[in-house]
């Protein structure tokens, strides 16, 4: 199991510096996967199989995007004139949505994960805007705008624990930015999310006592640790190719992995 964890915070921690990620859609299905597999539908942990999967994932965002933040931060790719507006809002959207997930049912959650990735894939392909290569200006959003769609964005990015990328890379995308640059901001975007999002999944479910000494609320430390120090070796091995990718390569790459994760998210039982 700690294996497959590895390797997999490694394959987070490529995705989280190349496209934003945050490692999320990785995390997600494979800690489900994983719980299920190991302790059973009928557990305390597979019946809360989804909840501990978003909780940990959202967790291990605070250490993948801190990392890659600094790293796009070296190359200088982050356009923090635009970034800052937005950390505020979407760090009290993510108390909203953690607060709403925890407080339903796990295949609900799941169900919203893949409508959510659907919408998004179908949103990119069928509308204009994400898959051409872009001017590179990136204009500026109003103040009403930033703190509706920085509230919106917190609040989805917690409910399903997959950082904000899904929503910050296709937005900046349509406001100009190249594929590097949107997902360079989707980095620090994710972070407050990530800080918010987890102090909530640890502290609401306090009282559910039946998950062993290792989870804090819905929070696995031995996984998050196994997964930390997989995504810090992942994103050392990425970051040698910022910026390096075609623009039009690049964002084709970014749809074919959210399509990835939702024929998996769909195929599960």
């Amino acid at each position: 199991m700690y294996g497959i964890l590895l390797l997999c915070g490694g394959l987070a921690g490529v995705t989280t510096v190349l496209f934003g990620f945050g490692g999320g859609f990785l995390v997600v299905p494979l800690m489900y996967i994983l719980l299920m597999t190991v302790h059973g539908p009928g557990s305390a942990a597979g019946l809360a199989a989804m909840h501990i999967a978003v909780a940990t994932s959202t967790a291990l965002m605070i250490f993948a995007t801190s990392l890659s933040t600094w790293r796009h931060h070296q190359r200088r790719t982050v356009q923090w004139n635009l970034v800052r507006p937005l950390m505020g809002y979407i760090a009290i959207g993510a108390v909203l949505g953690a607060a709403a997930a925890v407080s339903l049912n796990g295949d609900w959650v799941r169900w919203v994960f893949i409508g959510y990735l659907g919408l998004t894939i179908a949103d990119a392909i069928l509308l204009p805007g994400f898959l051409h290569q872009a001017s590179g200006e990136v204009r500026p959003l109003g103040r009403s705008a930033t703190a509706m769609i920085g509230t919106f964005i917190g609040t989805v990015a917690a409910f399903l624990g997959v950082g904000g990328s899904v929503m910050t890379v296709p937005l900046m995308r349509r406001r100009g930015a190249s594929m590097t640059a949107a997902t360079a901001m989707a980095n620090p975007l994710s972070l407050p999310m990530a800080v918010s999002g987890t102090l909530t999944y640890m502290l609401l479910p306090a009282s559910n006592t039946a998950l062993d000494a290792w989870y804090v609320g819905y929070v696995d430390l031995r996984a998050l640790l196994v997964l930390a120090v997989g995504s810090w070796l992942g994103i050392r091995l990425g970051s040698r190719w910022i910026g390096r990718i075609p623009d039009r390569i690049h964002a084709r790459v970014y749809l074919l992995l959210l399509t990835l994760v939702l024929v998996v998210m769909v195929a599960m039982n």
